[in-house]
C-alpha cells in the first residue's frame, strides 16, 4: 500500500505527468478565474441598482456597499477553495487515459497494456465522478458543525469515494465495468485504505492540486498488485 503511494507520489514530478499538470493546473485556474469574475460582476450589478434606488449620496449606502464587497470577497474566496476538488476531479476526468497509458508504458511493459474507456463511458464516468466529489464535500461541509466529527466525516466520506471511483476506473481498463466492481467489492477494505490515503493529500492546501495524477497512479499500481496477488 504505502510502497505503491510514495511510488506514485516519485511520478507525479516526472516531465511526462508534469507536463499534464501543468495542463491540469492551468485549466482549473482559468475556470476559477472566470468564476470569480462572475461571482464579483453579479455583486456589483445588485449593489449598482441598491444605490440607484436609495440614492448614491447616503454616507451609509457607501458603506454598506464596501462592507458588502468585502464580505463577498471572502465568501468568494471560500467557494472558490470547496469547488477545487470537483473541477479538479472533472479534469481529472480528461486526463486519467492518457495519465494511465504512461503508466502502463513506463511501469508494465510487460504487461498487456489497458484500454482506454469509450467516449461515452469516459463522460459518463467523468461526470458522474464529479457528482460523487461534489456530494462527499457538501456533506463533509455540513458536519463541519458538528464538533468532533467533521474532520473524521472529511477523511471517511472523501476516502470511501475517491478509493472507490479511483479503484474502479483503474480496474476497468483492464476488465468489464461490473467485474470491475465486484473486485472493488471484494477488496472493499484495501480499496478505503487508498482512499484514506488519496484524502489526506487533498486536504494539503497546494499538494491537493496533484491529487487527481497521484490518484491515478496510486490505483493502477494497486491494482496492479491486487490482480497479481501480491501481499498489500
Amino acid at each position: 500500500m504505502f510502497q505503491a503511494a510514495s511510488r506514485a507520489m516519485s511520478e507525479v514530478f516526472e516531465p511526462p505527468f508534469r507536463a499534464i499538470f501543468w495542463k491540469m493546473l492551468g485549466f482549473t485556474l482559468g475556470i476559477l478565474i472566470v468564476i470569480w469574475i462572475a461571482l464579483q460582476g453579479i455583486v456589483g450589478h445588485f449593489l449598482g441598482a441598491a444605490a440607484n434606488e436609495w440614492g448614491d449620496g447616503s454616507a451609509w449606502i457607501s458603506w454598506t456597499e464596501w462592507s458588502i464587497s468585502i464580505l463577498t470577497g471572502i465568501g468568494a474566496v471560500f467557494v472558490l477553495g470547496f469547488l477545487i476538488a470537483p473541477i479538479s476531479a472533472l479534469l481529472a476526468g480528461l486526463f486519467q487515459d492518457d495519465i494511465a497509458d504512461i503508466v502502463d508504458v513506463k511501469d508494465y511493459p510487460g504487461d498487456r497494456p489497458g484500454n482506454a474507456l469509450p467516449l461515452s463511458k469516459s463522460l459518463v464516468q467523468t461526470i458522474k465522478f464529479t457528482g460523487v466529489v461534489i456530494l462527499g464535500n457538501l456533506f463533509a461541509l455540513l458536519l463541519l458543525l458538528v464538533p468532533g466529527i467533521n474532520l473524521v466525516a472529511f477523511f471517511v466520506v472523501n476516502g470511501y469515494l475517491l478509493g472507490r471511483e479511483f479503484f474502479e476506473f483503474a480496474a476497468m481498463r483492464y476488465m468489464p465495468p461490473a467485474e470491475a466492481r465486484a473486485f472493488r467489492k471484494a477488496r472493499g477494505g484495501t480499496v478505503f485504505l487508498g482512499g484514506l490515503v488519496i484524502a489526506c493529500l487533498l486536504a494539503v492546501p497546494i499538494l491537493n492540486l496533484v491529487t487527481p495524477i497521484f490518484a491515478t497512479i496510486f490505483m493502477l499500481h494497486l491494482y496492479k498488485k491486487l490482480a497479481s496477488g501480491a501481499a498489500i
